[in-house]
């Protein structure tokens, strides 16, 4: 007890009898004492500080108010580390945990009810006439796999998008804590490498089909009728080689695809670009098209496989039969027919014998 007061006493006076902090010199100073020593770089504390009648640290703000963020001092090079408190944080976190997740179960869940409904209602779209059993070619090799690389690729990423955004509240209830991880570790790499093959993917679907995705009027009869869906198997609008529906799911893929690459790739290098609240408008952008985009592909991958007869042939094999190219593309049908000679039946004059009727 006796060394501890006497050890006490000893610093007390050590730092009373010590050299006078640079701030105190700086309230006691007076003219005549000269100029106040200052930091390297010969700026004083009055040029450190937003206000230039702060003198004192016992002046300085704790936190600084900028653009309704709290701000503070860092002296590292990582300047964004002085946010102590940022609003839109909130708000953010707010829609990363609920409006996310609810929103995307609304869009996604009433586009299956509405598929399930029109399938109920509509059935399989049949080839009006049958099969034909000949077979018009419809898309060539690198066609076809540049489409599957995309498919497979965006089916990869949404996967594993849905497993990172939404797994915690999903799947830890159903396997747990420690299978999570893994899962969702796995998820992110594939995630995050999926991602150039598709990206690659959309540039070459975009190089061979522009041409044959530019609107044009015979769209709007499509639209008008909505492709002929809702008459019955008997009526097809006139249409190209795609029509107008393939039009918006091309459109709405490859922007909406390379939109999602952009700022996807952007949040793998974050703020090389931009701060905190260009980081959050960018996840924020990414996760609303993504859940549009995969709305967008059930409605694709519906009619392609159970909602028409004759369609997956396209994608398949390459080849459509060709009353379902009559029936459903019938202008691009007309270019693409195969030109067979015309047989007259056997008791028909010799004028009637020609070449091209049907």
């Amino acid at each position: 007890m006796l060394k501890a007061a006497v050890m006490a006493l000893l610093i007390a006076i050590v730092i009373g009898t010590g050299p006078t902090p640079v701030f105190a010199q700086a309230e006691q100073s007076s003219p005549e004492a000269g100029p106040v020593e200052t930091a390297p770089g010969g700026a004083g504390l009055e040029q450190q500080t937003p206000d230039p009648a702060l003198r004192s640290v016992d002046d300085v703000e704790l936190y600084q108010p900028v653009q309704d963020q709290l701000i503070g001092r860092v002296s590292i090079p990582d300047a964004k580390l002085a946010t102590l408190v940022q609003p839109e944080g909130r708000t953010w976190r707010a829609f990363r945990t609920e409006g996310l997740f609810w929103g995307s179960i609304a869009v996604l869940g009433v586009t299956l009810a509405a598929l399930t409904g029109f399938f109920l209602y509509r059935g399989r779209i049949r080839i009006a006439s049958g099969r034909s059993g000949r077979w018009i070619p419809r898309f060539s090799f690198w066609e076809r796999f540049a489409h599957w690389t995309a498919s497979l690729s965006f089916i990869a990423l949404a996967l594993s998008g849905l497993v990172v955004t939404f797994g915690r509240w999903v799947l830890i209830p159903l396997i747990g804590h420690d299978a999570f991880t893994a899962t969702s570790e796995v998820a992110k790499y594939v995630h995050n490498f999926i991602g150039t093959p598709f990206v690659l993917a959309l540039f070459f679907m975009l190089a061979v089909w522009v041409k044959d995705n530019i609107p044009s009027r015979a769209d709007l009869d499509w639209l008008r009728n909505a492709g002929g869906m809702l008459k019955g198997a008997s009526y097809h609008p006139e249409t190209e080689r795609f029509n107008g529906g393939q039009k918006g799911i091309f459109w709405s893929v490859v922007l909406g695809g390379l939109v999602m690459a952009v700022t996807g790739y952007l949040m793998l290098v974050p703020f090389a670009v931009t701060g905190v609240g260009g980081m959050q408008v960018m996840h924020v952008v990414h996760s609303v098209l993504a859940v549009i985009l995969i709305a967008i592909i059930f409605a694709h991958i519906y009619i392609g496989t159970v909602g028409m007869e004759g369609a997956f042939d396209a994608m398949g094999r390459g080849e459509v039969d060709e009353n379902w190219a009559r029936e459903h593309h019938r202008g691009w049908y007309e270019q693409k027919r195969p030109a067979r000679p015309y047989r007259a039946p056997p008791d028909a004059p010799p004028s009637a014998h020609g070449v091209g009727a049907e």
